[in-house]
């Protein structure tokens, strides 16, 4: 089942060359989006990743399109990791770096507590720098990061090193 799926994710995907600069080889994955049937079995598919996941953290933005479908299925609370200001109550904020400067995630201070078992989830792991960031704000508020989940990895880029020892999985890699 997996491997059809993977099969049907990567035949879906588009490369997009030189975007959003030179050199770079975007891998566009608003086909996946696009088809609903495809789009529910990558969602079941992470939302069966970490069963055991009581929250589930999205990373602003495309990790919300894929936390929102996944709670549906597993009955697991869906909490926010938004750029820093987007967050309308009190809040934990961890910075980290970007290629060229740094950017700053939060959550609601109240959006976990010790004892919750989290997986966090994003549509995409490259250097692992914003979902390392997410972690640290999860641990900050007492929860249990069980996994880090991401359906493509670009394992070029060593993101699952910056993320050890928290379990990662992704249904891609390239």
């Amino acid at each position: 089942m997996a491997g059809d799926l993977v099969a049907d994710v990567l035949a879906a995907i588009k490369d997009v060359p030189d975007f959003p600069k030179e050199g770079i080889l975007f891998k566009d994955i608003t086909p996946v989006l696009e088809d609903p049937t495809l789009y529910q079995r990558v969602v079941k598919w992470m939302a069966n990743a970490f069963p055991e996941a009581n929250k589930v953290v999205a990373i602003e933005s495309r990790g919300f399109l894929f936390g929102a479908a996944m709670v549906a299925h597993t009955g697991a609370g869906l909490v926010l990791a938004r750029k820093a200001g987007k967050l309308p109550r009190e809040t934990v904020s961890e910075s980290y770096d970007l290629e060229y400067g740094t950017a700053t995630l939060q959550m609601h201070t109240d959006s976990l507590k010790a004892g919750d078992k989290v997986v966090v989830v994003d549509d995409l792991l490259a250097t692992g720098g914003t979902a390392k960031a997410t972690v640290k704000l999860c641990e900050a508020l007492g929860a249990e990061v069980v996994g880090c989940l991401f359906m493509i990895e670009l394992d070029f880029l060593n993101g699952r090193d910056v993320l050890a020892p928290v379990p990662t999985k992704s249904l891609i890699s390239f």
